[in-house]
């Protein structure tokens, strides 16, 4: 397992799988062109691309490239970072026929192949569990909250826990739909552990204190 600065792009939910059991960090999916119409996660990855920077990695056919190339155009180039994977003929295992293309997606390809696309991409590396990353490129990691910390602030396993992520991410301009480890994801993409807990103790805007 890694662990890179960036959050990673993929197209959907199975590349994002594919990719968590060789990355440990922020892996957002955007529903292949869902991208398109969700300003919500669009805007979500222009905060992610401002915060720690994007790299995007997606199928090597048409439709790839041109959800790469939406994201492109709605980001800065000095944000962004692209990971390509090789034309590999064949099937994912549980379509019952190959893509238009004929090729393997991201969920196809082996580890080894989706790891020299992300290193070979410049991603940062802050830790690699299976060697020593090089001392340039290594960056020192804030504070992360919890799966603990969530639960203690009610956000998750408790009355409304659902009711107040919702009213929360939409406070802090997040994709409505976030499930409570989506929502720990994003805030650890975007937040220290202090800086969001600071951010919870100021008052609303509109809102009153006392």
């Amino acid at each position: 397992m890694i662990r890179i600065k960036e959050a990673v792009v993929v197209e959907g939910k199975y590349d994002k799988i594919k990719l968590s059991s060789l990355l440990e960090g922020t892996i957002v999916a955007t529903d292949g062109f869902g991208i398109f119409r969700d300003r919500e996660k669009m805007a979500y990855l222009r905060r992610l691309a401002e915060k720690q920077g994007l790299l995007v990695l997606t199928d090597s056919d048409g439709a790839g490239f041109l959800i790469r190339g939406k994201i492109a155009s709605a980001i800065p180039a000095s944000q962004l970072k692209h990971a390509y994977i090789p034309d590999v003929p064949g099937k994912e295992r549980r379509k019952a026929a190959p893509s238009k293309a004929g090729t393997l997606g991201v969920e196809g390809m082996d580890l080894n192949t989706l790891r020299e696309a992300v290193l070979r991409a410049g991603a940062t590396i802050l830790e690699d569990t299976e060697e020593r990353a090089a001392p340039q490129k290594r960056e020192k990691s804030e504070e992360k909250l919890s799966k603990a910390d969530l639960f203690a602030l009610g956000l998750s396993g408790g009355p409304d826990s659902a009711g107040k992520r919702k009213a929360l991410q939409k406070r802090l301009g997040l994709p409505e739909h976030l499930s409570a480890g989506g929502l720990l994801q994003a805030l650890n993409a975007l937040y220290g552990k202090q800086e969001f807990l600071e951010l919870l103790e100021q008052p609303e805007e509109g809102g009153s204190e006392g």
